[in-house]
């Protein structure tokens, strides 16, 4: 018997996830004991489980190691996979967001300094408003940025906003709401679209 081959982001939310995939009948009990393992298999359910870096898991479809995984709708609009996205998973809720030090106002005829680890997301944003901007790449601690005028705002993902309130910011716009989506490699979906599709069906039950 194939077996399928599944992504999962480790931490909390790929926690989860698995929880429902087994939950949805294809558990593998292994993934629980306390190893160091990475990949798990359970041959009774045909699948085969990794974990791997949450902003990883989209390369590891696209590029066929594995059928299906869970990445964050944030990862699919910065690095736009060439993958299919199957469904809303529901969890893992946040939003992209721009935040700014309280009481900021934008002068438009000064180019904007976004401070961003998303900087696909924050170009297209700015983008369809015609604002200018000049992206700043960070890869942590967006928050501390406009704190020491690196930036004017940043552009990151919001949970709670605690960080951005116990820093002084606040969000000033919404971009997009992001929760965690269920992709398919494309070509995995020609040769083990049954298996994936009864997955789907249970997982949305």
């Amino acid at each position: 018997m194939e077996m399928l081959n599944i992504a999962l982001p480790k931490g909390r939310l790929g926690e989860k996830v698995y929880d429902m995939f087994a939950a949805a009948g294809f558990e593998c009990p292994s993934i629980k004991e306390n190893n160091r393992k990475l990949t798990f298999e359970n041959f009774e359910a045909g699948v085969r489980y990794f974990w791997v870096k949450p902003s990883d898991v989209a390369i590891y479809v696209e590029r066929g190691a594995a059928d299906i995984g869970v990445a964050g709708k944030d990862i699919l609009l910065e690095y736009k996979p060439d993958v299919y996205e199957l469904l809303d998973l529901g969890i893992g809720k946040c939003r992209m967001a721009v935040a700014a030090p309280v009481g900021f106002r934008d002068n438009p005829s000064k180019t904007l300094k976004v401070a961003t680890k998303f900087s696909n997301i924050a170009k297209n944003y700015y983008d369809s408003l015609g604002r200018e901007i000049d992206i700043i790449h960070l890869n942590g601690s967006i928050e501390l940025a406009p704190i020491l005028k690196l930036s004017d705002v940043i552009v990151d993902i919001v949970e709670t906003g605690r960080t951005l309130y116990e820093n002084n910011l606040e969000v000033v716009e919404e971009i997009v709401p992001i929760s965690a989506r269920l992709i398919a490699n494309k070509s995995a979906y020609k040769f083990k679209g049954n298996v994936i599709d009864e997955i789907l069906g249970k997982l949305e039950r």
